[in-house]
């Protein structure tokens, strides 16, 4: 059985012709489509540079141990955050302004080179789906700008009068809950065959989601150092 190395250098250097079956390429959203990472940013747009800093500095044991970590610690010390800032804001006014800010930061921070294979795939008639740890409500944003078919983020709870709770609706969107909700999103699709995977990160909490894919690609900068070292590195915005 050819490697994940293999599998990938084989895309680079013109396996992505034609198929049989579907394809699905998935790509991240932070540091792969887009420079570095959005959340905070996306944060301080809605609650002012003042109080974010206050709440993260309040939450820097947790959030620097999540960070280092990548594990339920990384989950739980965001969702704190979240809580602090976005409870009892109207999600409508929030999307507003998440939608501002997310065309703004695609703009500034999009990774041309990452984007153009997106563009590629889509050019192919591949579907795309963006799976993300950023929120939702502006994953869809950037999702709809790229045209890509589908969006998956960390979901924020709303209570029945239009307000966030400041609590994830469900888990947040990182290491095994991107595969899974990648998978459950194939499945919605009704794809005649199983479909050929690809798939696109650049952080340890991307890990599952290469895995799980047939073609896996690390688009990170840390190369051999980074937590994604075992995956082939994306080495041009196309296939050749």
């Amino acid at each position: 059985m050819n490697s994940a190395r293999d599998r990938g250098q084989a895309c680079e250097t013109g396996a992505m012709t034609e198929s049989p079956s579907p394809v699905v390429a998935a790509f991240d959203l932070d540091g792969t489509l887009t420079e570095g990472g959005s959340v905070f940013l996306w944060l301080r747009r809605l609650a002012g540079i003042s109080k974010t800093f206050r709440a993260a500095l309040r939450l820097i044991v947790p959030l620097t141990i999540g960070a280092v970590r990548s594990s339920q610690w990384a989950d739980s010390a965001k969702e704190r955050l979240f809580h602090a800032l976005l409870a009892g804001r109207d999600v409508e006014q929030v999307a507003r302004i998440s939608r501002e800010f997310a065309l703004e930061h695609l703009e500034h921070e999009g990774r041309e080179p990452l984007i153009g294979r997106l563009d590629w795939h889509r050019a192919q008639g591949h579907d795309v789906v963006i799976v993300s740890a950023s929120p939702q409500i502006y994953v869809d944003v950037i999702a709809e700008t790229l045209r890509a078919d589908g969006a998956l983020g960390t979901r924020l709870a709303v209570d029945p009068l239009g307000k966030l709770t400041g609590s994830y609706l469900g888990k947040n969107c990182r290491g095994t809950e991107k595969m899974r909700r990648l998978s459950e999103w194939i499945e919605s699709r009704h794809y005649p065959s199983e479909p050929v995977i690809y798939a696109y990160g650049n952080s340890r909490g991307d890990r599952r989601l290469l895995a799980g894919a047939a073609y896996p690609f690390n688009a990170g900068r840390l190369g051999r150092v980074g937590a994604l070292r075992r995956f082939p590195r994306i080495k041009s915005a196309t296939a050749s």
